[in-house]
């Protein structure tokens, strides 16, 4: 009896050994299976934006290997750089057109597809389409679109008795027209997350409300819209985050024209790093769209944890 008492800790214990050596073989599975993705996001995301961050520091042109250190003069020089700041005010005005006219009408949309209407499938796959659309694809249709002398819009406008427009050679068109295509290719997105969140409120909240008396739109306002409060948030960050990143409307509809009046950010970020091949400044530049980001997304954090303590 007593040598059956002694091998039971030693028995135990190889149990445990083995058990702990089969979860190290399952989470080693899963690293390497994961490990494609690793390293790709190593490369191309990790070493890209620190390999960018330390040419910020410094002058590049790509052809010539020597890489001088300037410090932060490419970091004053954005500071006296007018055609930065015109492409912050571009960056600027595109995202105060797009973010809201994106949530109002992903929000409309959303309530007028979560009711019980004949097509409803249909019709959710149709507004969320261009979401899947490549926005290259999107570009080159909308820019066939709104082209000042063949295009279909001034066809059928023209139709109604209005002139044809410049949408794209116009500066005070151009910008307008890219926000329209914008609206046009993220409305369903918002629509999606905000359908999520309608499918999500439980019914008994709006039987109570009609039991007490509440209208419509007192249950919008004292339900609905508080409740959707979380996929709002969302929605505003993600869209505020991809407004300041937009490129591909910009590259394929305007080249940032007319007269800059649509060049943005992420757009003369390129223009100096592939076209001018000041590969430094266009790196400093990068980290200063990081900044203003993170800046509105810590803005919106706040103000979002503000309300819901509240």
């Amino acid at each position: 009896m007593a040598v059956i008492t002694a091998d039971r800790p030693i028995r135990r214990r190889r149990r445990g050994a083995r058990r702990v050596l089969f979860e190290m073989r399952k989470e080693w599975s899963a690293y390497a299976m994961l490990s494609p993705s690793i390293l790709l996001m190593g490369i191309f995301t990790l070493f890209a934006a620190g390999f960018a961050f330390y040419l910020s520091f410094h002058r590049w042109d790509v052809l010539n290997p020597a890489k001088p250190y300037v410090g932060l003069q490419n970091y004053r020089e954005l500071k006296n750089d007018a055609y930065f700041r015109q492409a912050v005010k571009n960056t600027a005005y595109f995202t105060l057109g797009t973010v809201p006219l994106s949530v109002v009408f992903g929000l409309l949309i959303a309530l007028l597809l979560n009711r019980q209407i004949r097509g409803r499938a249909v019709f959710r796959t149709l507004f969320y389409l261009p979401v899947v659309t490549p926005l290259i694809v999107s570009g080159l249709i909308w820019k066939w679109v709104l082209d000042g002398d063949f295009g279909l819009l001034n066809y059928y406008i023209g139709k109604i008795g209005i002139s044809p427009q410049l949408w794209l050679s116009n500066p005070s068109l151009a910008m307008p027209s890219v926000i329209m295509v914008s609206v046009w290719a993220t409305v369903g997105f918002t629509m999606l997350v905000y359908l999520a969140g309608l499918q999500a409120i439980p019914q008994e909240y709006y039987e109570a409300a009609a039991v007490d008396g509440a209208g419509g739109w007192k249950q919008f306002r004292h339900i609905t819209l508080p409740l959707l409060a979380p996929s709002t948030f969302f929605v505003t960050v993600y869209l505020i985050i991809s407004s300041f990143q937009v490129f591909d409307q910009i590259f394929v509809m305007t080249n940032g024209g007319p007269l800059r009046a649509t060049t943005t950010v992420v757009y003369y970020i390129w223009q100096a790093g592939f076209q001018q091949f000041t590969m430094g400044y266009a790196s400093a530049m990068a980290y200063g769209l990081f900044a203003i980001i993170f800046v509105f997304t810590i803005i919106q954090v706040v103000i979002y944890n503000r309300r819901t303590d509240a």
